[in-house]
């Protein structure tokens, strides 16, 4: 059974920095690409970035420059930092492993609440 834990959300003012966390059992990431996605209350899921196969990272433009995708084979963890963060960033934020697609990920973590105050 695959699980991934999501941990590292908080609350932090604007322009503030957290470290988020994905935790991953019962696979082997080294054979996954890992994405982080997230969900703003009213809103549609949306990606945030990815790490692929061989670690090539890639953003949303709303990350870009401000958010940091990271992951740890050896630990079998991603990490997510999120630096400036701005009130619009309030969302939960899901860390999540495809296989072989990156249109379609086999694996879900329940999220990590992450609110920014302005």
């Amino acid at each position: 059974q695959v699980t991934l834990v999501e941990s590292g959300g908080g609350v932090v003012q604007a322009g503030g920095s957290l470290k988020l966390s994905c935790a991953v059992s019962g696979a082997v990431l080294r054979d996954y690409a890992m994405g982080w996605f997230r969900q703003a209350p009213g809103k549609e899921r949306e990606f945030v970035a990815l790490t692929s196969w061989d670690d090539r990272p890639s953003y949303a433009n709303f990350a870009k420059g401000r958010f940091t995708i990271s992951r740890d084979d050896t630990e079998n963890t991603g990490n997510l930092r999120l630096n400036g963060l701005k009130p619009e960033d309030t969302a939960l934020y899901y860390c999540a492993l495809t296989l072989s697609s990156l249109a379609e990920w086999d694996y879900w973590g329940q999220g990590t609440q992450v609110t920014v105050s302005s």
